[in-house]
């Protein structure tokens, strides 16, 4: 029997992605998002959502520079992505404290972060104000990836990623786990 449930943001996987970007003076800002997602092929983009309610550095900045990069942090590094989502980069430098190092990225100007082993390098295509967050629409135009997490293809292997999962609901981390099957194949028994 299912059961209603007050409405709240969820949406299973989350991915814990960390987006980064410069502010005027040249500091890096990142902060963990769980409000991360594909939202279009051609141009490839992704969408991100902060919260604009709260005094957050990390959007002042994307908002400014117009670009960021996006960090998919591995489970090895768990905490350090909690930190970064959970102090304001208006009271301590979070890439420092966590003694996590980056670099510019190749094709916008904006950080990545080098612990994280894939990153997306984003330009800014649009802005909307959704409630209580700001989403912001990145067209990819980079992607840069560790050797060890891509097969022969230079393709990223999931399992390999180790990424990071949040749920909303009851605040917890998870690893995304295995594959199971291939996609746009197994449901092809159902076609006739």
């Amino acid at each position: 029997m299912k059961r209603n449930l007050r409405p709240r943001a969820m949406m299973y996987p989350a991915p814990a992605v960390v987006a980064s970007a410069y502010d005027s003076e040249g500091n890096i800002d990142a902060c963990t998002l769980a409000f991360a997602t594909m939202c279009s092929h051609r141009p490839p983009a992704v969408m991100i959502a902060i919260n604009s309610t709260l005094k957050r550095k990390t959007l002042a900045s994307i908002l400014e520079k117009g670009e960021f990069c996006i960090g998919f942090p591995s489970v090895e590094h768990a905490s350090e992505a909690d930190y970064l989502g959970i102090e304001s980069g208006y009271n301590e430098d979070k890439i420092k404290k966590i003694n996590f190092t980056a670099k510019k990225a190749e094709c916008v100007d904006a950080p990545i972060i080098d612990e994280f082993k894939v990153s997306v390098e984003c330009r800014v295509m649009a802005i909307n104000e959704i409630g209580s967050h700001t989403q912001i629409t990145g067209e990819i135009v980079n992607i840069q990836a560790d050797s060890d997490v891509l097969d022969e293809k230079n393709r990223v292997i999931f399992e390999r990623l180790d990424s990071l999962a949040y749920d909303d609901v009851t605040h917890s981390y998870y690893s995304m786990g295995e594959k199971i099957d291939d996609a746009f194949k197994i449901g092809l028994k159902y076609r006739d």
